[in-house]
């Protein structure tokens, strides 16, 4: 496969489609992945088994449960993912890469069990997750491995990617993940796929990253910045960071708690996220906005009593209509924008 083949198609784990084919998209989810770090995974009590009576301190966070990061049974995958599909959905991007255990057979699988069209990403995670051998590599390397996804297949599999991302960053940013940037950015011009940033939780690391990309000759209209609704909270920073082009996703609908464990900040709840999303398109910036969920926890999932991967289209589109979003926003931010970014140019 070459960049000329995939040019104006969107590749998904079970092969090429039309763009008119992809539907309703979210754009940034987990269904298989390994959330613990390393130390995290070494321990021996990895938790109890989740029930009614513990699940709130679980997925509350400050419960220790290392056992509620492990995404990894093709049964509850399936189940999971085909609660999607009869709520409306069509397609989502998964986004588990290096460092957190991609699962490109399994995801093939689902895709076939549930008629979920599943876009798979590719590169590296933050330098916590990172085995030694990782810290050895070059840009250029990264670059190769990333095409080679792309091109040829991920993972050691046939399956290729159709996203470069999530690639991982912190605060403050490492050099190790600033190589695995510059090989993404090299990997994106080579392969014509769009690139998806994770950023550190600070608010200006956001305006960090877009700054970088665009200094090192990337393309901000073909890069998303994943979890801007746990990392950005102010208006200012907001539109700076829309007015350099780049996509905002707001990727934790279903998160109505405020308190998050991995930062001290005040979470938002979904009406504070559509909030964000009407400041946006208020501004001119409604070909910019893409929503997810992310999930990647057990506890997020509705066989553990979470919202589970419909709860958008269950209840977030219904809270939009509520609040007086358009059918034409709507159908920009689920259908439109993803379908102009995932087709590869």
């Amino acid at each position: 496969m070459d960049r000329q083949q995939l040019r104006g198609k969107i590749q998904t784990v079970t092969g090429l489609i039309e763009p008119e084919a992809l539907g309703a998209t979210l754009m940034h989810e987990h269904v298989f992945c390994d959330l613990r770090t390393p130390a995290l995974a070494a321990e021996r009590d990895q938790g109890a088994p989740i029930t009614l009576e513990n699940l709130h301190d679980v997925s509350y966070g400050r419960q220790k449960h290392a056992g509620k990061y492990v995404l990894d049974r093709m049964d509850l995958a399936t189940s999971e993912v085909a609660a999607l599909r009869r709520a409306g959905g069509r397609s989502l991007v998964e986004l588990t890469c290096g460092g957190i255990k991609p699962n490109p057979m399994g995801l093939r699988a689902v895709a076939a069990a549930t008629d979920v069209q599943i876009v798979m990403g590719c590169g590296y995670y933050v330098e916590e997750y990172q085995a030694p051998a990782t810290f050895e590599k070059s840009v250029e390397d990264f670059a190769r491995e990333m095409i080679q996804s792309v091109f040829e297949g991920a993972w050691g599999t046939d399956i290729r990617a159709g996203v470069i991302g999530e690639i991982g960053c912190q605060h403050p940013w490492t050099a190790l993940e600033k190589r695995v940037m510059r090989g993404a950015l090299l990997a994106q011009a080579e392969t014509g796929a769009l690139l998806n940033v994770h950023p550190g939780r600070h608010p200006d690391q956001p305006q960090e990253v877009a700054d970088f990309i665009k200094a090192a000759g990337g393309d901000p209209r073909r890069t998303v910045i994943s979890h801007i609704d746990r990392t950005i909270f102010d208006d200012a920073r907001l539109l700076k960071l829309a007015a350099t082009g780049v996509v905002l996703e707001f990727d934790l609908f279903g998160i109505e708690t405020t308190y998050y464990p991995l930062n001290a900040i005040d979470m938002p709840n979904d009406g504070r996220r559509l909030k964000q999303l009407r400041t946006l398109i208020d501004r001119g910036h409604l070909d910019q906005i893409v929503i997810s969920h992310d999930i990647c926890y057990l506890t997020r999932l509705t066989r553990y009593g979470g919202h589970g991967y419909a709860h958008i289209f269950k209840n977030v589109l219904p809270l939009m209509r509520e609040r007086g979003f358009s059918e034409a926003e709507i159908a920009a931010i689920m259908v439109e924008t993803p379908r102009r970014l995932l087709t590869v140019r």
